[in-house]
């Protein structure tokens, strides 16, 4: 029985150790796109996404959904989304490729699947499913229905485990979070999002899409969100991973993680609109927080963004903004968050990297927030930090660049008008077609240079943990060392950390890292 039960122990600890290195792919280039090759098939958003949502033709409604969703339900057709839909009781919607869903704005309609239901909506590129405005052409907005929120059984770092979602009036069926960071909500493939976020109450908006306490057993790939009215994308807590991204013309963040955080998400593009904006200052592409008050609560925000392309509302420059727009940041990593970002191009925003914080510095000098491989193309200000110098120094000592320009990226056509699709791929002189790298821990074990013959691998349980820990491995003996978030060593082949303070940790050993939760 002993024999049988390490077995199972190790087939869990291959699939769980092999699941991070797995998600990635590998480029030379940097951002979001390849070179061209003068074919559509290497631009990813061929096919499926919509840049002029405002003047598309969809037909008239077939079905009318105005009661929750108990039981398994196809959707097919064009069907018209009335009042606030929870999918619940365990119930999976599947929504068929080529579906349209018009949401009303009168009765504020709004899809939530709740915790322990599914939602599988995969479309093809051919056939995208596509949540839009009900309104007509000329008549369409920011906020025209709710949107589209995701409820699973992750962990979270609220005090209870357990939180309403933002936006909507709390109630059982708003409820996110438990302890299995593996959940399954569904899959969604080749989505667009289009007009949401209306606001149910003066600054109570629903995001594009809204992820709470969505576990890694989710697929999420080929999504757009288009003319948000809050943010386009935004994640409290959970682990769900997440691949071809656009938000285009949100009206607030493109990217917002909170609450614990800790997917990792590749290939993305952010294109912002000069007039769409949140209030002074709060427009920003990226912003994340650990919560809202900036603590040590666990698990950390600690998402990894690699490979995204983002313009901001000032493009090429030749959109002129005045000094203090409401287009602040590319990226605003604030309040104990520990978000990393790698091989992602940034160009038209009046800021660049902003870390505000001493927590947040912290989180760098700790090597928990990662910012590397990085060009912020032309902006005015590309460091913003609490200590004078601090982020400089940082910034030029992680292969981060400020000095290549538009012309040496040199896109095939990013700048478009608004309604035009851009092409974002890069022509074949451009300066960072090459130079993407993915040697760093955060990517996993198959990039940390380390030869597969002589890794040493292990797993770490439980994680988190409050004091002893077991470290499983495939040798009886191993040699370890744990390091604190500041990168200093605080134990040696010793797993009791009963004396040591709560918080996040790194157990190294040959090749191999694991990152642990302390909980005190």
């Amino acid at each position: 029985m002993k024999k049988i039960y390490a077995s199972i122990v190790m087939l869990m600890f291959v699939f769980l150790t092999n699941a991070q290195s797995q998600f990635w792919t590998v480029t030379d280039y940097k951002g979001a796109f390849p070179v061209t090759d003068y074919t559509p098939q290497t631009d990813w958003t061929y096919g499926w996404s919509n840049f002029d949502p405002e003047n598309t033709n969809y037909p008239a409604t077939q079905t009318t959904v105005n009661t929750d969703i108990t039981t398994n339900t196809n959707w097919s057709g064009v069907i018209l989304l009335e009042n606030k839909i929870y999918v619940k009781n365990g119930a999976t919607l599947t929504i068929q490729p080529g579906t349209i869903i018009r949401g009303d704005y009168g009765t504020q309609g709004t899809l939530t699947i709740t915790k322990g239901c599914k939602l599988i909506a995969e479309g093809t590129q051919q056939l995208p499913i596509v949540f839009t405005s009900n309104n007509s052409v000329g008549n369409r907005s920011e906020g025209d229905w709710g949107g589209v929120i995701l409820l699973g059984k992750a962990l979270n770092n609220q005090p209870a485990g357990v939180v309403n979602i933002e936006g909507i009036v709390p109630s059982s069926d708003t409820e996110h979070g438990g302890t299995d960071d593996m959940d399954n909500s569904g899959s969604l493939k080749y989505v667009r999002i289009e007009f949401a976020g209306i606001p149910l109450a003066p600054n109570k908006e629903i995001n594009g899409i809204t992820f709470g306490s969505v576990g890694s057993g989710t697929q999420v790939d080929y999504i757009q969100v288009s003319y948000s009215g809050d943010d386009s994308f935004e994640w409290f807590g959970g682990t769900v991973n997440c691949k071809h991204l656009i938000s285009y013309s949100s009206t607030d963040d493109d990217f917002d993680t909170d609450f614990g955080y800790r997917g990792n998400l590749q290939f993305g593009l952010a294109i912002r609109n000069e007039n769409l904006s949140d209030a002074a200052g709060d427009s920003n592409c990226f912003e994340s927080d650990n919560d809202a008050q900036g603590s040590a609560s666990l698990p950390q925000t600690a998402a990894v963004f690699s490979n995204f392309t983002i313009v901001g509302a000032k493009g090429d420059g030749n959109v002129t903004l005045p000094i203090g727009e409401k287009f602040e940041k590319a990226f605003r990593i604030r309040r104990n968050s520990a978000e990393s970002v790698f091989n992602t191009l940034v160009v038209g925003w009046e800021k660049g990297l902003s870390l505000e914080g001493t927590s947040v510095e912290d989180n760098v000098l700790g090597d928990t927030l990662v910012f590397d491989h990085n060009v912020l193309c032309e902006i005015p200000t590309n460091c913003l930090t609490t200590t004078p110098g601090f982020l400089s120094t940082y910034f030029s000592n992680h292969n981060n660049d400020s000095l290549t320009t538009i012309n040496q990226i040199n896109w095939v056509n990013i700048f478009v008008p608004s309604g035009v699709a851009p092409d974002c791929r890069l022509n074949s002189t451009s300066v960072v077609a090459t130079g993407a790298d993915f040697t760093n821990l955060k990517f996993g074990d198959l990039f940390n240079g380390v030869s597969e013959t002589n890794k040493t691998s292990f797993k770490v349980y439980p994680n988190p943990t409050n004091g002893v820990i077991t470290i499983i491995s495939e040798k009886q003996t191993l040699d370890f060392t744990i390091y604190n978030s500041l990168g200093q060593m605080v134990l040696k082949n010793n797993t009791d950390l009963s004396n040591l303070e709560g918080g996040i940790y790194i157990i190294k050993t040959n090749g191999h890292s694991e990152r642990l939760i302390l909980k005190k």
